[in-house]
């Protein structure tokens, strides 16, 4: 039977009976502005702290309870290590007059304050810049304009992202971490088994699903495919899938030949018919697909048709639905996978 922890008033109510019961001869122990009520409700106060604390240490005690420092505590047990937040990096380039060059830990700006700095004295067209702080709010589009802040001769002041600005990736939440260390305890490493490659590539900065196919290019060969639900784009670069692959190769079975791939993307557009058509309730339809997406979608597997018709049913304020396109249940090819395509509305 688990244990009620007394509320305040509870405790209260106990400790002024309890005086009450040794005190003889004095009635105005219950009295709330008595010395002994005085006295009862401190005593109370203190040992409902008390208490608290111990319900805050029982939760410390539990892996699946246990909050940031003591499930990192927890972690470490099993060498796993919370996954630390990456700095974006790209390219910039900003039109000058001159052949002055930009000095190397020059600083320059996005229009929301996003600072970047240079790596190494760089040409005007061809600067190389690095986040100051790591994270996703580093992550900045190509095409995009940025800005110096302290002035060069001849060099303009306004310059344009020439390649997405990317990697930057926010420390691993304790949600995540949680999920990785309990398949850590669940399934034990065996060698080289199929969840060893998948907790293999989670163990990677970025990397929130991955999917293993044994012998799917012949004997001996493990394929492993990966996604990033925390960039803009979930599917992986090359630099990163590079990345996964070194890693996996450090750790697999001699025998094993692993190929770590990215998941070819099928947008999966839809036209659907809504009642209200409004903005809100389009914007709360398109949350609940997406997040759909993210739960169901894996490559090779089908995306159903029911469960689209579910996620647009349970998104706020909708009172009907129909969807016109698609009519049935989508299918996807080996190594293919959901991501959410154009969403198109209309009235009844």
């Amino acid at each position: 039977m688990p244990f009620a922890r007394p509320t305040l008033t509870e405790l209260i109510d106990r400790v002024i009976t309890d005086i009450s019961s040794r005190v003889t001869g004095v009635d105005s122990a219950v009295l709330r502005r008595s010395l002994l009520g005085i006295i009862g409700q401190s005593e109370a106060g203190a040992v409902h702290l008390l208490y608290g604390y111990l319900d805050w240490i029982a939760k410390q005690c539990i892996i699946d309870t246990a909050e940031k420092e003591y499930l990192e505590r927890w972690a470490a047990i099993w060498k796993i290590t919370r996954k630390t937040a990456g700095f974006a990096s790209g390219q910039a380039s900003f039109p000058s007059t001159g052949s002055s060059p930009i000095p190397d830990g020059t600083i320059v700006q996005r229009q929301d304050g996003v600072q970047y700095k240079v790596l190494g004295e760089s040409s005007p067209s061809a600067v190389s810049l690095l986040a100051l702080e790591a994270g996703e709010a580093g992550n900045f589009g190509s095409g995009l304009p940025i800005f110096l802040l302290s002035p060069i001769a001849g060099v303009q002041s306004t310059g344009v992202a020439t390649t997405a600005i990317e990697g930057g990736i926010d420390t691993e939440s304790d949600e995540r971490l949680l999920a990785r260390l309990l398949a850590r305890i669940r399934q034990p490493p065996h060698g080289g088994a199929e969840f060893d490659y998948e907790m293999w590539a989670l163990e990677v900065p970025g990397v929130t699903r991955a999917w293993v196919y044994p012998r799917q290019l012949g004997a001996g060969t493990v394929t492993v495919l990966f996604v990033c639900d925390d960039l803009p784009d979930i599917i992986p670069t090359p630099a990163k899938v590079a990345e996964v692959q070194a890693y996996i190769n450090a750790r697999r079975p001699v025998t094993a030949e692993v190929f770590v791939a990215a998941p070819i993307p099928d947008p999966l557009d839809m036209t659907i018919k809504l009642l209200p058509n409004t903005a809100a309730v389009r914007a709360a339809v398109s949350a609940e697909v997406a997040d759909l997406i993210v739960r169901d979608s894996k490559p090779g597997a089908p995306t159903l048709i029911s469960r689209l018709r579910e996620s647009v049913s349970l998104a706020a304020g909708e009172a009907d639905n129909e969807i016109v396109t698609p009519t049935a249940d989508v299918p996807h090819a080996t190594g293919h996978m959901a991501t959410l395509g154009t969403l198109t509305f209309s009235s009844f």
